[in-house]
């Protein structure tokens, strides 16, 4: 079970690879299809200095996000971008950690671009790269001190999953486990960005609610427990399928991975107890009509990331600590 307190660097089982070596604070910067965060890690596993900022998107929209969040880090810590040791960044898309490079980021516009590289180039630093949820997934690890495997289920402007296993993340065949949100449900209805039709982060996202719900607005999240419950047009059936979508990913996730723990995490989580218990609930259901499912235990692994919690920042800083 998770502590209350984050563990050390030294204490973390799965992160032993992390090294005294870089003496500098390093930065983590999560980037999001609307937002996104940054954090500086100092020597000891501290978080300092935080920013946030609206994203822009395509090649040189992302580029100039992270160089205004490097700035604003830099402000905060008294200090000049060259100070920092190196930066780790999580992004949606497919990375390629060798290269730097990114493909198939349709949240952010970008379909392949060399980020990292450009990145070094206009900086002067180290960059490694990671899938965003990825990076939440290790950061959600260390933060908690979980151990065995961790089902992180982003919930976000996408959907997505991080899987960790004894402190390691599960990247698979060219960084792309846990792209569960493109699992085709529902193969004959709502068109997919990726190219096919049924995905289930084309009912269950926060780029779905927007698309689907006219009434939620531009930050749809922010009001949809409150427009379900005032019977808003479209807002339960939002709702509703939100949970569908929730616990169909969980239920894919629990049957292949047994996790320990599963945590939700994203924007799209704080749309409260309508979303979460909403959620627990279908899965109680399933488990209660299926004894099959009892053994994975699903309800009760299920937990939701603190509101303000720095995992997807910390992960990504982490990646320039192993």
């Amino acid at each position: 079970m998770p502590r209350s307190q984050p563990p050390t660097l030294s204490e973390t089982r799965g992160l032993t690879l992390i090294t005294t070596e870089h003496t500098r604070p390093v930065v983590g910067i999560d980037i999001g299809g609307t937002k996104t965060a940054a954090s500086v890690l100092t020597p000891d596993g501290e978080v300092g200095a935080t920013a946030q900022l609206p994203t822009e998107r395509g090649t040189e929209g992302v580029t100039k996000t992270v160089l205004q969040a490097l700035d604003l880090l830099a402000q905060q810590s008294d200090c000049a971008v060259s100070d920092f040791g190196a930066i780790g960044i999580g992004l949606p898309g497919q990375v390629n950690q060798a290269t730097g490079e990114v493909k198939h980021a349709h949240n952010l516009d970008m379909q392949s671009f060399a980020l990292g590289h450009h990145l070094e180039t206009l900086t002067g630093l180290s960059v490694r790269l990671e899938n965003d949820v990825t990076a939440a997934a290790l950061g959600t690890a260390f933060l908690q001190g979980i151990d065995g495997t961790l089902a992180y289920l982003n919930l976000g402007t996408g959907l997505a999953a991080g899987i960790v296993i004894d402190g390691k993340p599960l990247r698979g065949v060219g960084g792309l486990a846990g792209e569960i949100g493109h699992f085709a449900l529902a193969p004959h209805q709502r068109l997919c960005p990726c190219g096919q039709r049924g995905c289930l982060e084309t009912f269950a996202s926060g780029s779905a609610l927007i698309k689907y719900w006219p009434g939620g607005g531009e930050h749809p999240g922010w009001r949809l427990a409150a427009a379900a419950a005032n019977d808003e047009p479209g807002a339960r059936e939002a709702l509703d399928l939100l949970i569908e979508g929730a616990v169909e990913a969980i239920r894919l996730l629990g049957i292949t991975l047994a996790p320990d723990h599963v945590v939700i995490g994203g924007g799209l989580r704080m749309v409260g107890a309508p979303l979460i218990e909403g959620i627990r609930g279908r899965l109680t259901d399933l488990q209660n009509s299926s004894e099959f499912l009892v053994g994975f235990g699903l309800p009760h692994r299920l937990q939701v990331l603190p509101e303000g919690s720095p995992a997807a920042t910390v992960g990504a800083a982490l990646l320039v600590r192993t």
